[in-house]
């Protein structure tokens, strides 16, 4: 493929999603804060090395930014060295962050005014999907875009959902994830009350695994919650003189679901609809930073229920 894809964010997903990117083919250019992180991903990968997110815009049909919320997006695209003051009319930006509706429509309008669209196209399914190319994608934006855009999405998702017009693919991905988190809390919640009450958490487990209490959380979760083993992703990092190690990264920083959490709860009360479930589960995950967790995965949120409860799973 000919057509030249500017790749904008190369974390834990972001170095993943576009490695898939190349493999299909397309006239890849990347640009990371750390730029080294960008220099080793080239090495390995059929890239092109970007300094500035405006140098990989400049001829670039698509634009991808993969970063961590709102205000990182709107820097990369809209401030100084920005990709969007490089970009053609035309160009088609699209944002795999998840940043929620309100910084997607003011990201949005100030695209238009340089005649260029924006899709939000947030992405679920954490590292292992990303790295296999089998993320869900939801999409919000013009549906015209979304069909342009559509072999990008299709080498780096399985499930590829239009979900409508500008910021309803972050309202469906806010949405996802306050359930799952909410989910992950029940679950570390019963799994405390079962060792309070001296139950073969193993038994546990499995009967929830195989009845209506399963879910993905269920098997995602339950392990590293009894091992308190919050950081089971390895990376290979690549030194200078070219020995390669591995850094142990978590698979969904707790922080990043805080604040997907917080955002879905913002959206709601904008619209004067409740969600205590997800409320509850945004104090689980906000003592939890505060109890040092905002690094380590999601599921370290069970220290909190087990300081609550006095009670560890292991001692």
């Amino acid at each position: 493929m000919s057509e030249r894809v500017a790749f904008l964010g190369l974390g834990i997903m972001g170095s993943r999603m576009a490695a898939n990117v190349a493999g299909a083919g397309f006239d890849l250019i990347v640009w990371n804060r750390t730029q080294s992180t960008a220099e080793r991903f080239c090495e390995t990968h059929q890239a092109a090395l970007a300094h500035t997110p405006q140098d990989a815009a400049a001829d670039a049909e698509f634009v991808i930014t993969m970063v961590v919320d709102g205000p990182q997006v709107e820097q990369v695209l809209l401030g100084e060295n920005g990709a969007a003051r490089a970009a053609r009319p035309g160009t088609l930006f699209i944002d795999c962050s998840t940043i929620g509706p309100a910084a997607t429509h003011e990201i949005a309008d100030q695209l238009a005014k340089r005649d260029l669209a924006l899709l939000d196209a947030p992405v679920t399914g954490s590292s292992p999907k990303a790295q296999d190319g089998t993320l869900t994608i939801m999409v919000g934006g013009p549906e015209a875009g979304f069909h342009r855009a559509r072999p990008l999405f299709d080498a780096m998702g399985e499930l590829i959902v239009y979900a409508g017009p500008s910021g309803q693919g972050q309202m469906v991905k806010l949405l996802n994830n306050a359930v799952a988190a909410s989910n992950a809390s029940v679950l570390a919640q019963a799994l405390v009350v079962g060792k309070r009450a001296g139950v073969d958490l193993d038994a546990l487990v499995s009967v929830m695994g195989a009845g209506a209490g399963g879910s993905t959380m269920l098997d995602l979760k339950a392990g590293p919650m009894r091992t308190h083993d919050y950081t089971t992703l390895f990376k290979d990092v690549r030194s200078d003189s070219g020995e390669v190690t591995q850094e142990i990264q978590p698979f969904f920083k707790l922080e990043h679901m805080l604040k997907d959490v917080r955002l879905c709860l913002e959206e709601g009360q904008a619209l004067g609809v409740p969600f205590p479930a997800a409320a509850l589960t945004r104090e689980i995950l906000s003592a939890s930073t505060g109890r040092g967790h905002a690094d380590h995965d999601f599921s370290a949120m069970i220290d909190v229920i087990e300081a609550a409860a006095d009670t560890r799973l292991t001692e």
